[in-house]
């Protein structure tokens, strides 16, 4: 039975079906308010929420929202995100090739740790509602994880800093949110428990939870799902990425490599031989 001109037209329109945006001529609704209404009174990171999870997110839950977002848009030109921007924008590109260069090297190395927190502090939390108690739960849930992603802990340690300034800042916050009741504070708890359980397995020295841990920890409380989280970060780098390109075009230069041009790379090839041939 061939299909009627309203079944084709319904298959049309469902082709793209999205509980996202609803749009006619002079009318554009995201999740169901006009975007009039929100244009003024909604912030970027509220809007993020409405997009990603459906419905607007309390004050609160904003806050730390915002609050993760900001603290990992830079962490300098030894980021390989950003020094590929700055070395796109040398090239003679635009922008958004810059800023897509950049972006599609957040990985797993590199972009996924926060990801791979959440999982890990989800996984953990299950254990929990299975019984085990914290300590049990966190090594269980750490040696998981290592076995998953290996011995590099995701959202703890850092190759540079000590102590990731970032990371003491966010947790405050995520207290002080739970003592208000916008979040439990149990992925803070959860958190801390791989701290101390890291350094248990490391004779007492600290390996302190970094900025990826930190907002791992907030994007639990707040609900979004492991996968969001990394989609988070690259949304939170973009900011430097962008400012970093934008600055690098007014810097000029051209073709800059990831080392200046008087170093040359370290070469252990072949020495020096003759083409099979051409001897003599």
């Amino acid at each position: 039975m061939s299909a009627t001109a309203e079944e084709v037209k319904r298959g049309v329109q469902d082709w793209w079906r999205t509980s996202i945006i609803d749009m006619a001529p002079g009318s554009i609704r995201y999740r169901g308010y006009p975007i009039q209404e929100l244009i003024g009174n909604v912030s970027f990171a509220q809007m993020i929420w409405l997009m990603t999870r459906g419905e607007l997110p309390s004050a609160g839950e904003a806050r730390l929202l915002d609050a993760a977002l900001m603290a990992a848009v830079d962490h300098g030109p030894q980021a390989p995100s950003i020094a590929i921007a700055r070395m796109a924008a040398t090239c003679g590109v635009g922008l958004n090739n810059a800023m897509a260069s950049a972006v599609n090297v957040l990985g797993d190395v590199h972009g996924g740790a926060g990801e791979q927190a959440v999982e890990m502090y989800v996984d953990i939390a299950r254990r929990m509602d299975a019984g085990e108690k914290l300590q049990v739960a966190a090594g269980a849930g750490l040696d998981e994880a290592i076995g998953r992603h290996g011995k590099f802990v995701s959202g703890f340690g850092h190759r540079f800093h000590p102590i990731d300034p970032r990371a003491p800042r966010l947790l405050e916050l995520v207290d002080e949110a739970a003592q208000a009741g916008v979040v439990s504070g149990r992925f803070a708890l959860i958190g801390r428990a791989v701290e101390d359980v890291l350094a248990s397995r490391k004779g007492g020295r600290r390996i302190p939870m970094n900025i990826d841990g930190a907002t791992a920890v907030i994007y639990a409380e707040l609900g979004f799902p492991a996968p969001l989280a990394r989609g988070l970060f690259c949304l939170s780098r973009s900011v430097g990425i962008l400012a970093h390109a934008w600055e690098q075009t007014q810097q000029g230069g051209r073709n800059k490599g990831p080392i200046p041009r008087e170093y040359l790379w370290s070469y252990d090839g072949p020495a020096r031989r003759p083409l099979p041939g051409s001897e003599g």
